[in-house]
């Protein structure tokens, strides 16, 4: 046996799970935390697969108040389907117990580990093929929302405060802008009077929420596709994976960042902006799934708001990416020199091709609306 497959021996070796340890390898998809897939052979001799990960510690915190989130998710969706909602056949993750019963483990090395079934037959991707592909991711994080719509958002901790604050956001901009400790404000003087010139809208959906007018929800906070299990026969959604996110919210933010992911062709780091582009086939069709799973709850003003929501998103994203840039690229990882620059750039780019096709969108919402 390699030293990894021991490696993973031994973290498997921490869960309930049934049968002798055949085999065990490193996913390397995922950029945050530690993923191992592991294989048991039970006493019939079929072979089970399991997902072993350690939660990144650096980036979460508090690794114990996230699986907190991620257990009582979890067994709500699992009950709700169980009580007789329409069967989505696995629409969220299993988290297997540890020997001791918790939810997770410390692990002999160190680090908190967690057990999640292995979803078989499924792929993820990492950009939208076609309609139909935005249509499934769109639907799924859809179905999610409407699995735990029911779910008080008071049970759930703030795992990252202030995450989609993106009146907090431009403050921090301005803040970093003041002090300029790399140097870098001359190099970014297009991009920050685009910005300054809608620092208007970044308070909206925050102001909406102050004032009543648009509820608190349990929202996934990270609507990548390739965050959405694909089945590789049937092509349909399966699955949301990645939880580690899951916090109260809005549920405008995981649309709005879903259009913003999955709308553009171009890389996140494109320097050719003429290939930034939000194309309204894919919103159409991410608009298509999501309303067909979120119409038991979606509201008039959340139906309203949801180009909007694109908008503002990609704007913050972009004000994230340049106050990164201002202080040396501390937060996010960069192969190159300038390369969060050039994500602001992508961002920003989307923030104007939104806008030129805004109208558009609200046209297009308001007619699922009144349908």
């Amino acid at each position: 046996m390699s030293d990894l497959a021991r490696k993973i021996a031994e973290v498997g070796s921490f869960f309930k799970i049934d049968g002798d340890f055949v085999s065990g390898e490193e996913l390397e998809s995922g950029h945050i935390n530690t993923t191992y897939l592991a294989s048991y052979r039970t006493e019939c001799g079929e072979v089970s697969r399991y997902i072993l990960q350690r939660i990144n510690e650096h980036v979460f915190k508090e690794p114990l108040m996230v699986m907190k989130n991620i257990e009582r998710v979890t067994q709500h969706i699992q009950q709700r389907v169980a009580l007789g909602k329409e069967d989505f056949s696995g629409q969220t993750l299993h988290l297997y117990p540890g020997r001791d019963g918790e939810n997770c483990v410390a692990g002999a090395s160190g680090g908190i580990w967690r057990c999640y079934n292995f979803i078989e037959g499924c792929r993820t991707y990492d950009v939208v093929e076609d309609p139909r592909q935005a249509y499934e991711a769109a639907r799924a994080f859809g179905e999610f929302q409407d699995l735990v719509s029911d779910f008080p958002c008071d049970q759930l901790a703030v795992t990252i405060p202030g995450f989609h604050d993106t009146r907090a956001r431009y403050a921090r901009l301005l803040e970093v802008l003041r002090k300029d400790p790399q140097g870098r404000v001359e190099v970014i003087q297009e991009e920050l009077g685009f910005i300054q010139s809608r620092a208007e809208i970044t308070g909206v959906l925050l102001d909406h929420l102050k004032a009543g007018r648009l509820a608190e929800r349990v929202t996934h906070n990270d609507t990548k596709l390739n965050n959405v299990m694909i089945c590789e026969v049937t092509g349909k959604a399966v699955c949301v994976i990645d939880l580690d996110t899951v916090m109260p919210g809005l549920a405008l933010y995981d649309f709005g960042d879903l259009v913003r992911t999955a709308t553009s062709p171009a890389e996140e780091d494109e320097r050719d902006l003429s290939k930034v582009e939000m194309r309204m086939p894919m919103f159409e069709a991410l608009v298509g799934g999501y309303l067909d799973a979120t119409h038991n709850f979606i509201t008039p003003l959340e139906l309203e708001l949801l180009p909007f929501s694109a908008k503002v998103i990609a704007l913050e994203t972009g004000i994230r990416f340049l106050t990164d840039f201002l202080e040396g690229d501390i937060y996010f990882k960069t192969q190159r020199e300038g390369q969060n620059l050039d994500r602001c750039r992508t961002q920003l780019a989307l923030v104007k091709s939104i806008e030129e096709q805004e109208e558009e969108m609200n046209d297009f919402v308001k007619k699922w609306g009144q349908s």
